[in-house]
């Protein structure tokens, strides 16, 4: 039972083995059966247009589309049914962040319905734009999205994504043109991939004869001792010999010019990110400037109602001390003094009506009324000082003779 149970788990690792390495050898084959079909596309952009009934352009679309269908989750259905799910749908959330992208366009398109065609339309549209490298790049810096859409062992989540935007990048010196209502649009049937222009090798008269010719360069400069007896008989060049040279360079000089294009579009986009990455630059400095002066306003504005609170505060705690003052002393005044202090209540509410409470005003009626003055009569009355109601009454310059 031990040996069959440590054989059943080596089967099954052989197994995932085998899975593993299938899936990385489908990875890498998709990824190389693209970049052919890049350099296909920008060889044939040499001679003619590029449209929807070039085979390169076909077999491009189909390649791309398999690749960013690769290993893709379905969508779960309320009933828990799993339904297949198009690459549209990864697409449309993941380049939400591109600049004047062309997603929402594509979504309002009335003859394109599916989500399928929906996906094409956006490669066709991407092309014509110069920005399909630009989406790929961005899609495939969303980690998070990649982990909800995919499933492990994807090539969008593997190290074969890395040269994917790089690859796509030499299709921007491409001007292609494409018709949205075709049927290349249709999404009832898959894409099918046509692999026998990439299994096939011809070697031409031009590509032989450019090898005899390296074939005999390395011979003549391969040997440091190689001397002049050593060098074979001189080839006298004809006229098909002429001919094929002139393609040759012409061949080349097409290249260079491809390679010119492809770096011009490379500093044109790295300008525009630049340019894009100043303006936010400015923005930015912008938008803290007038933070700063808003917050200079709002702390000059709290320092002020500080201010104000504070005068209100000591205004108060006076008018307390004022009240205080005045309370005892009403208080401290007997009954023989009671109409006097009436009268001087009454003209104290007369003052406090005409005029608004001052803290001089409280001084001067605290004085009026103060224990001092009340106990300065009363010493004098008590030491006699001030005459009587009988003495003055009974004076002899008062009575009649």
């Amino acid at each position: 039972m031990a040996s069959f149970g440590l054989g059943g788990l080596n089967a099954a690792s052989r197994r995932k083995s085998v899975q593993s390495r299938n899936a990385a050898v489908e990875r890498r084959n998709l990824i190389t059966v693209c970049r052919f079909s890049v350099k296909t596309l920008i060889d044939r952009s040499c001679f003619e247009t590029i449209d929807d009934s070039s085979p390169e352009f076909n077999n491009f679309a189909a390649i791309l589309e398999q690749i960013l269908s690769h290993r893709l989750k379905g969508q779960i259905s309320w009933f828990g049914y799993e339904s297949p799910r198009s690459f549209w749908d990864y697409i449309k959330v993941a380049c939400r962040k591109v600049s004047h992208n062309c997603i929402c366009s594509i979504e309002n398109m009335e003859n394109v319905s599916s989500s399928r065609a929906k996906g094409r339309a956006w490669i066709r549209v991407a092309l014509m734009e110069k920005h399909l490298s630009e989406y790929i790049s961005t899609a495939l810096r969303d980690f998070k999205t990649i982990r909800r859409f995919y499933e492990d062992g994807a090539i969008v989540m593997g190290e074969e994504a890395n040269m994917l935007a790089g690859m796509l990048l030499g299709l921007n010196a491409i001007d292609f043109s494409f018709c949205l209502k075709g049927e290349g649009l249709d999404g009832n049937y898959p894409a099918v991939i046509d692999y026998t222009p990439y299994l096939k090798f011809t070697q031409s008269s031009d590509s032989i004869s450019s090898d005899e010719e390296e074939l005999r360069t390395l011979g003549s400069t391969g040997s440091e001792s190689s001397t002049p007896e050593n060098i074979g008989p001189l080839f006298f060049l004809d006229e098909n010999s002429w001919y094929n040279k002139c393609r040759r360079v012409e061949q080349k000089y097409q290249l260079t010019l491809e390679q010119k294009g492809y770096l011009e579009e490379l500093v044109r986009l790295r300008e525009a990110k630049l340019a894009e990455s100043i303006t936010q630059n400015k923005l930015l400095h912008q938008k803290i400037e007038a933070i700063d002066v808003a917050h200079k306003m709002e702390k000059e504005q709290l320092e002020y109602i500080i201010v104000e609170l504070q005068d209100q505060l000591k205004s108060l705690h006076s008018l307390d001390q004022l009240s205080t003052d005045v309370s005892p002393s009403q208080t401290s005044l007997g009954p023989s003094h009671s109409h006097d202090g009436d009268g001087k209540q009454d003209e104290l509410s007369l003052l406090n009506e005409g005029k608004e409470d001052t803290p001089s005003l409280f001084g001067l009626c605290g004085s009026l009324t103060s224990v001092a003055s009340y106990k300065s009569l009363t010493s004098l009355k008590s030491n006699e000082y001030l005459a009587s109601p009988t003495t003055e009454m009974t004076s002899p310059g008062l009575t009649p003779s």
